[in-house]
């Protein structure tokens, strides 16, 4: 079929949805006004680390950008403490409105929720200006959608329009419904005030909360993800590798978070306790204790169970992922082949060339002459743990939203995203991977990369599956892996060696070239960017404590590790940074430690956060200058060409 019938039956197939040349004018009106309102607010965060409660409220407030709005439209009316107060009520509507409400006198409440909800309307309006009606009647997702639209749309000054809006706010307070239009109005204002949000990557690990950080995501009405390595992990997990299970499991006992594990995703550890148990029951395990060991709440025993399951699983670990080794040649990490280099009779270990003394000298489980291969009651435990992964409904359906929402890097509105790093070399140049005889472009390597680790997961074919699910692996931790970036992860050196020169794991050259700003530049040429574009980069910690900025590359590069882990805040000395990129420029937001939800709703703290206005454009920024606004256009010459083919009568009108 030549290009001209296909366009012609394109434009039959959109003549259902627009059917009469009336509908296709009018949304050629309302798309064309739609490219003249502001750009909507985006919301950059990275490395969660499974914080969720910090998460939540940072997703709450936008990095500040409701503040923001509270001071624009209260500046001189509302004292600092109300704007609190009001900005604690729309981060958390339902509980610190019951709060509010036990100290106000019953004969004061109806006048006291008045006021209230005007407040809440003023701000409505004021995030609105970004929105068609249309959009906002999309956006409300309550009983209230009329009412509210009403009141967004009223002009309240007008003399003849006064009573009817003042009639709508008394009538809603006397029907007893001020409490849920309280609600409706806050979800609302949150909504509004962030259009989309991107996280870049590393939702997983350490903190205890990622299934909820996940639930909450699925809920976000516009979110992507460019996926990091401790996402990968789990996501490689999910599928059923081996090697990304183990590493999943040792990193949550290593962190002592087995509630993502158990109660958020209903994976059974009991058979590697039994295990582990049997074992290692009279071994102390000493380098296997975990974060959590100063956990009250943790019995002796329990303490002693989990320490000598991470032991089992970490033996377990460095065994599977020595057979994805031996099967992938391609990947060049044969130097971390460690367990044939066990010298158990002397206590020693040579690595990379260097002999050193071992911490801990008993390996039941490693055969001399096999020491890659499982027992049979390894096999057995790691059959069943894979079941569990694989048949957790819960981690299923995030994983599968990881893949429809995620990708290994994004370009968006003239912005570069992704988590780990490009490969360089220490030449500044980049490295360019070969694949199946053919050399890749950094670029093309990420999209393979991409496309490899989602063949891991929905392949039917065993072969392609296995390919797939073991890149996932190399993704999370290989010499190579542009999610990773560093040559080594040192696990089997950290647990069992006393040489503390083999702990380091260095990092790829990008790290050291990323503040030159003809790096930035060439990276952001090879994805098709300008050198006005930016690179938004999360992974590493900006160590704040000694001097490091986030803003690199005179501009060309921002680093987002929002440090949200409390693993690293005694390094960065903060709890990192978020980007706020609104419709004047982008907004730099670095953020102190989250005490806690409940804080935050009894005492209206914050996260205590400084701003950095990065850049601010000599002219607003609206949706016709945005990738929203091309696809916006594209969509209009498509409506224009069906409106021609009805004046010519190619189409007939469906009536």
């Amino acid at each position: 079929m030549n290009q001209k019938l296909l366009k012609q039956e394109y434009l039959k197939l959109l003549s259902k949805q627009y059917p009469t040349i009336s509908k296709v004018s009018s949304e050629i009106i309302n798309q064309s006004a739609m490219l003249n309102l502001p750009k909507g607010t985006e919301h950059f965060v990275s490395d969660i680390h499974g914080e969720d409660e910090a998460f939540n409220h940072v997703l709450k407030n936008g990095s500040g950008s409701i503040k923001i709005k509270i001071d624009e439209v209260f500046e001189s009316s509302l004292l600092e403490k109300e704007k609190r107060v009001l900005a604690t009520l729309i981060y958390y509507p339902r509980k610190k409105l019951a709060m509010l409400l036990d100290n106000v006198p019953e004969e004061d409440r109806d006048e006291w929720l008045a006021v209230i909800l005007f407040r809440l309307v003023k701000m409505c309006r004021y995030a609105a200006v970004k929105y068609t009606r249309s959009m906002i009647r999309e956006a409300i997702n309550s009983e209230f959608t009329h009412i509210i639209e009403e009141l967004l749309h009223e002009q309240e000054a007008l003399d003849n329009k006064h009573d009817y809006y003042q009639s709508i706010i008394e009538t809603i307070i006397s029907t007893g419904r001020a409490e849920a239009f309280v609600v409706a109005l806050s979800e609302l204002i949150q909504r509004m005030v962030v259009s989309h949000l991107h996280v870049i990557g590393d939702i997983f690990d350490r903190g205890a909360g990622a299934h909820t950080i996940m639930d909450r995501l699925m809920s976000y009405h516009n979110v992507d993800i460019q996926w990091g390595n401790h996402d990968i992990v789990w996501m490689g997990a999910a599928a059923g590798s081996y090697a990304c299970i183990a590493n999943v499991i040792r990193v949550s006992l290593r962190y002592g978070n087995m509630e993502t594990l158990e109660n958020g995703y209903g994976i059974s550890m009991l058979p590697l306790a039994s295990f582990s148990m049997d074992i290692y029951g009279d071994d102390p395990c000493t380098e296997f204790e975990t974060k959590a060991s100063d956990d009250s709440s943790l019995s002796t025993r329990e303490k002693l169970i989990l320490t000598r399951m991470h032991k089992a699983i970490t033996i377990i670990q460095l065994k599977l992922e020595g057979q994805v080794i031996k099967r992938r040649p391609e990947y060049k990490m044969e130097d971390r082949l460690i367990l044939d280099k066990i010298d158990i009779p002397n206590k020693k270990v040579t690595i990379d060339g260097v002999v050193c003394n071992l911490k801990d000298c008993n390996f039941p489980t490693i055969d001399p002459e096999n020491p890659y291969a499982l027992t049979n009651e390894e096999k057995a435990v790691v059959r069943k743990l894979q079941s569990s992964f694989v048949y957790s409904d819960r981690l299923q359906e995030h994983v599968r939203f990881l893949f429809s929402k995620g990708s290994v890097y994004k370009i968006h509105n003239n912005n570069l995203l992704y988590h780990g790093c490009i490969l360089m070399n220490d030449d500044m140049s980049f490295t360019r991977k070969v694949i199946d005889g053919k050399e890749l472009a950094p670029k093309d390597y990420l999209d393979y990369a991409d496309r490899i680790a989602r063949q891991g997961y929905f392949s039917n074919n065993s072969i392609e599956r296995q390919v797939g699910q073991d890149m996932m692996w190399y993704l999370w931790k290989g010499k190579e892996s542009p999610l990773f970036g560093k040559e080594k992860m040192a696990t089997f050196e950290r647990y069992f060696t006393t040489n503390k020169d083999l702990y380091a794991e260095k990092k790829n050259p990008y790290y050291k070239f990323r503040d030159n700003e003809d790096v930035c530049i060439n990276i952001l040429k090879e994805f098709g960017l300008g050198p006005e574009a930016h690179i938004i980069n999360g992974h590493v910690p900006v160590a704040v404590k000694k001097g490091e900025s986030p803003v690199k590359a005179n501009g060309r590069l921002i680093v987002i590790d929002g440090g949200f882990s409390k693993a690293y805040q005694k390094e960065t000395g903060i709890a990192g940074y978020t980007l706020v990129s609104n419709s004047w420029g982008f907004i730099l937001a670095s953020h102190m430690a989250f005490e806690s939800t409940q804080s935050a709703i009894e005492h209206d703290q914050d996260i205590h956060t400084s701003k950095m206005i990065l850049e601010r454009s000599a002219k607003r920024i609206m949706i016709k200058d945005t990738d929203q606004g091309k696809t916006i256009l594209k969509h209009i010459d498509v409506l224009n060409e069906l409106l021609l083919a009805y004046r010519r009568g190619d189409i007939k009108e469906r009536g």
